[in-house]
């Protein structure tokens, strides 16, 4: 992560969507796990205690949450990469590193999971 920014963090959103290749994965709603860090800009002294001073937190998982449940991917890369995409360009973040979990996906297995770490010119064309 970048020393010339601070970090939020969001861990362990819990959500229902459709994801996987396997045809009962694709008819019902499964649990899905977010971790998510954000590089944001430097919090520092004297900057006002008002949300319009930072990055509004809630904002961005509201928009995750709506993008999981209306998506329906078969590869967890594809969703993380769609979930990175909309959050560059609507929160003008600058690095994003995402996990996604899968819980249960295999027998003896905790989860599967995919981390990713993008920056926004990675999006820009």
């Amino acid at each position: 992560m970048n020393a010339e920014c601070d970090h939020i963090h969001i861990r362990e959103l819990l959500l229902r969507g459709i994801l996987g290749i396997n045809q009962s994965e694709r008819e019902k709603k499964q649990d899905i796990l977010i971790t998510m860090t954000l590089d944001v800009p430097r919090f520092s002294y004297g900057t006002a205690d008002d949300i319009a001073s930072s990055v509004n937190y809630r904002d961005i998982c509201k928009r995750t949450i709506f993008l999981v449940e209306n998506s329906s991917f078969q590869l967890i890369e594809s969703l993380a990469n769609h979930i990175v995409k909309h959050l560059f360009a609507e929160y003008g973040l600058s690095r994003i590193k995402i996990t996604i979990d899968k819980p249960h996906a295999l027998r003896f297995a905790e989860s599967v999971g995919f981390t990713m770490t993008r920056v926004a010119e990675d999006f820009s064309a």
